[in-house]
This record gives structure tokens, C-alpha cells and sequence, in this order.
């Protein structure tokens, strides 16, 4: 009941100074604080990783990793922050981001607004995490080799993160999604993997790939041994939408993103051996349960916190538990890709 009167409050905010005041009650201990969510069917071993669920945080929802400890309570099984930047930017004008209500989904422009790499990975190292925590590279808007911004973050995060996700995928900085090609997809993880150590690398791809760019992108990140890629970042498209902001430019997401990334991460898994993590229009736990079914090893939320809360986290992890146990499932690896062909 509280979580609901919160959420109706924030409502009645702009979509951006809401998400402010979300990280500041998380952060003065104001939310629910479920703790960690585990049974031994949802333990999952990921890119070397014990996590006690497999549902996430996406990277976007904590950009400059200032509210580490208390999402790290609110039932995740990881957590993902960023994403940064080499240096501190803006991002684009505002307004940047929209509520589409009558859709469950959002449209946003940010353009990688963040503190910067060394702020935020300070803080990543000076947080008391009980869960993995990663960080999404982020390349400058200015800069002129972005390549090479993806290593300079890297390099500063190593030791101080448990994975690290490669964002070639975000519709917001202008032709960063030119990085997918298959050239220029390599070069830049060739970059990556060689400033790294031992951190757990990952690729977050766009749903709008065709599917010679999908098999492409499978083939890289095999070759370039990454430890998962992470399907999918927002959508550029707009089709069935009944919002006024509908027409609005940025990145989709949300429900209507549902089985667009869920058809990419089928297919995906079909191409590659490399772990997928699926996101992209989860609400609940069927649909958290149907990504794993269709190929996912892990899944992630956001957008539907926005309509749902915090608490929708557990109630999902625990849905997929019921799930598992219901289909005779021991755990959830044995449940990845078991109903695949009805997302080909």
C-alpha cells in the first residue's frame, strides 16, 4: 500500500525529476527492503558469477551507481549501473524522457547523461554489495574514437565491478549503432578484452537488428569470448502505440518491447553457445519465465519498476520458482531454451 501511494505520487511529477526522487527514497531508506530472494532452483552460475535469482537491474534505472546498497536489498539477483562515459556529460536537452501510460512503456533520449567514469567507478568501489554489481560502458558523445572510449572505462572499472557490458545499442548517441557491424563490432571488442583483467565482459544488442546483423553479432561475441550478450536495449520502433508521446524520437521500451527481444533472443540462442540475458517488456512472472524458456539464461527489469514498483522484483522471482517446480524443473539452466521454438 505504501509502495502504491508512492508510485501515484511520483506520477504526478515529470518522468525525470520522478526517477530523481525514486534514487533519493532508495537511498534514505524509504522503499520496501525484501532482501535477497533465493531457493536452490533460482541460483544461477553466470559468466563465472553465483547469483542467488536470475532477475536483474538493467543498466539506465541507477546511472551514476549512487544507489548501490539498497537495490542490492530489494530482492535482485545483480544489478547493473551506468551506464559512463569517460568524462562526465549532460546527455541531450530536456524534457528526455516519457511516460506512455496507456502503453506500460517509456521513450527516452538521454544520451548517456553521467558523472563520469572515475565517480562512478569511486563509488562502485566504496559500495558494500551483497550481489554482483556491473557496469555498462558508455562512449563520450564528442569523442572522436569511441572504440577507444569503451577500453578507457573499462580499464578504470576492472577491479572494482564484477562484469562489464560493451553498449553498442543505445539509439541515443548519433551512429553509435554503426559499432554493431561486424568490423567495427570486433575492433572495439578486441579493445575491450584486452584492457579487461578478469572481468566478466557482456554485449547489449539492439532488437532492431535484421537477421544476417544478428548472426553476425553472434559470431563476433563468440569469437571475441564474451561472457554473455544481453538481448535486448530499446526499440526505434513505434508500431501499435496508442500514447500521445508515441511519436516522440529515442529508444522504446517496456511492454511493447516484449516480443520483439524475445524473438531476437530465441533466435540468438540458436547461433551461440555465449549465455543471453534476456530484457526488454518484462512485467511479470510469466513473461520473465517465457525468456528463459526461450533462451535466456538471466533476465533484467526497468521499465515496468516504473508501473509496478520495487516489489514486483521478488514477486517475479518467486513466480519463476513456481514455474520451475510446476514444469519438474530442478533449476533454471534447466529451463533455458525449452520452449524456443515458439518464439522461431
Amino acid at each position: 500500500m505504501i509502495e502504491a501511494m508512492g508510485l501515484s505520487v511520483l506520477r504526478q511529477f515529470d518522468p525525470e525529476a520522478a526517477h530523481g526522487l525514486a534514487i533519493r527514497a532508495l537511498r534514505a531508506g524509504l522503499t520496501g527492503k525484501p532482501g535477497p530472494v533465493s531457493t536452490p532452483r533460482l541460483a544461477v552460475k553466470l559468466a563465472g558469477m553465483d547469483l542467488p535469482n536470475p532477475v536483474g537491474l538493467a543498466a539506465g534505472f541507477d546511472k551514476n551507481a549512487t544507489a548501490i546498497e539498497p537495490l542490492c536489498q530489494a530482492g535482485f539477483g545483480f544489478i547493473e549501473v551506468g551506464a559512463a562515459t569517460p568524462l562526465p556529460q549532460p546527455g541531450n536537452a530536456q524534457p528526455r524522457l516519457f511516460r506512455l501510460t496507456e502503453d506500460r512503456a517509456a521513450i527516452n533520449r538521454f544520451g548517456f547523461n553521467n558523472d563520469g567514469m572515475d565517480a562512478i567507478c569511486s563509488r562502485i568501489a566504496a559500495s558494500n554489495r551483497t550481489i554482483p554489481v556491473g557496469l555498462n560502458l558508455g562512449a563520450n558523445k564528442t569523442s572522436t574514437d569511441r572504440a577507444a572510449d569503451f577500453a578507457k572505462v573499462m580499464e578504470a572499472a576492472k577491479g572494482h565491478v564484477d562484469f562489464a557490458t560493451v553498449n553498442v545499442s543505445s539509439p541515443n548517441t548519433e551512429k553509435l549503432r554503426d559499432l554493431q557491424g561486424k568490423a567495427a563490432l570486433a575492433g572495439l571488442l578486441e579493445g575491450v578484452m584486452a584492457v579487461r583483467g578478469d572481468t566478466p565482459v557482456m554485449l547489449k544488442i539492439a532488437p532492431d537488428l535484421q537477421e544476417d546483423e544478428i548472426a553476425d553479432v553472434a559470431q563476433v561475441a563468440q569469437d571475441a569470448g564474451v561472457s554473455a550478450i544481453i538481448a535486448t536495449n530499446t526499440t526505434l520502433s513505434r508500431e501499435g502505440l496508442q500514447s500521445v508521446h508515441k511519436s516522440e524520437a529515442g529508444g522504446l521500451s517496456g511492454a511493447p518491447l516484449f516480443e520483439k527481444s524475445t524473438r531476437v533472443l530465441a533466435r540468438l540462442s540458436t547461433l551461440t553457445d555465449v549465455p543471453i540475458i534476456g530484457v526488454g517488456g518484462i512485467s511479470d512472472a510469466d513473461q520473465a519465465y517465457a525468456k528463459i524458456c526461450a533462451g535466456a539464461s538471466a533476465v533484467q527489469l526497468y521499465t515496468a519498476l516504473v508501473f509496478g514498483g520495487l516489489s514486483m522484483v521478488s514477486t517475479i522471482a518467486r513466480g519463476i520458482d513456481e514455474r520451475l517446480e510446476k514444469d519438474g524443473f530442478a533449476s533454471v539452466s534447466e529451463a533455458v531454451g525449452s520452449r524456443r521454438e515458439d518464439w522461431l
